[in-house]
């Protein structure tokens, strides 16, 4: 398996500590690489085939901070050749109608820059009402909910790590 870019943005600390969960379920470093979007570039993500791009959801529907800056640097990437998946924390409780939006977004940024688009998880088990994120009856990635369903996150990373494993 090619070494794995994942770039990630984190306001209050959920989403970095699932990417390095993932991180460590993948393999760990040098092969799997974490960038955080607040330092990159869409230079940094050049070097990777495959990429995981990791954001959580806030307020109702939109991209992280860091993310929201960062977004326009996805333009200049190449994304041929490029296997993307995705991965978002969100609150279904809260936000039942703009649950994982976020991931949504990015994938709507970077649909027809053709990228292969890898890591759709079941949205069993989940109680929300709409998200952005889901495509085709699934999530575009794996979700995470740290506020109402913390207890199944590491099931949920070794299960979609697996999955990764044979995609990738």
């Amino acid at each position: 398996m090619a070494k794995i870019g994942i770039f990630f943005g984190s306001t209050e600390g959920n989403t970095e500590r699932v990417v390095a969960q993932i991180q460590k379920a993948l393999g760990g470093e040098p092969e799997v690489v974490l960038h955080n979007v607040n330092s990159a570039t869409a230079d940094d993500l050049q070097p990777y085939s495959n990429l995981i791009l990791a954001c959580p959801t806030w307020e109702i529907g939109q991209l992280q901070e860091d993310w929201d800056a960062f977004i326009d640097e996805l333009d200049d990437v190449d994304f041929k050749g490029k296997k993307v998946a995705f991965q978002g924390c969100g609150d279904a409780d809260g936000y039942p109608d703009t649950f994982l939006d976020a991931p949504g977004i990015i994938y709507d940024r970077i649909k027809d820059k053709g990228a292969t688009f890898v890591g759709a998880w079941p949205t069993d088990g989940y109680n929300f009402e709409a998200s952005k994120a889901v495509v085709n009856g699934k999530f575009l990635g794996l979700a995470i909910d740290e506020d109402n369903q913390k207890d199944l996150t590491a099931g949920r990373i070794e299960k979609w790590a697996a999955q990764l494993k044979s995609e990738f």
